[in-house]
C-alpha cells in the first residue's frame, strides 16, 4: 500500500511558477514510478508527466514540455512537480500517482492522492 499527500497548489499569476510536492508513505516508494495527471473543469484528467522509480527517466505530456519538471527525492519519499511559465490553461485539480511502469496510462497507476488546485489567473 502507497498513500499519496499533495500540496503546493494555489493561485499564480500567468507566467508564474509554482512547485507541487507529492508526499508517500510505505517503505516501497523507490518501487514505484511516479506520475502527475491533472483535471480542468468539464476535462477529462490527463497526464502530466512521469518519472522512472530511480529518477533516471522522465516523460512529458507535450502541452508542458520545456515548461514543467518532474523529480524525486527517494529519501523522503516525494516527488515533486515544478511548474514555470503557467498558462491559464493550466488551471486544474493536480494529482500524483503511483505505478509499477513510467507510463502516460491512468488505468496503471495504482494509488492515486486527493489532489491539490492550481489556479492560474490571467
Amino acid at each position: 500500500q502507497v498513500q499519496l499527500v499533495e500540496s503546493g497548489g494555489g493561485l499564480v499569476q500567468a507566467g508564474g511558477s509554482l512547485r507541487l510536492s507529492c508526499a508517500a508513505s510505505g517503505r516501497t516508494f523507490s518501487s514505484y514510478a511516479m506520475g502527475w495527471f491533472r483535471q480542468a473543469p468539464g476535462k477529462e484528467r490527463e497526464f502530466v508527466a512521469a518519472i522512472s522509480w530511480s529518477g533516471g527517466s522522465t516523460y512529458y505530456a507535450d502541452s508542458v514540455k520545456g515548461r514543467f519538471t518532474i523529480s524525486r527525492d527517494n529519501a523522503k519519499n516525494t516527488v515533486y512537480l515544478q511548474m514555470n511559465s503557467l498558462k491559464p490553461e493550466d488551471t486544474a485539480v493536480y494529482y500524483c500517482a503511483a505505478a509499477f511502469l513510467m507510463v502516460a496510462g491512468e488505468n496503471e497507476y495504482d494509488y492515486w492522492g486527493q489532489g491539490t488546485q492550481v489556479t492560474v489567473s490571467s
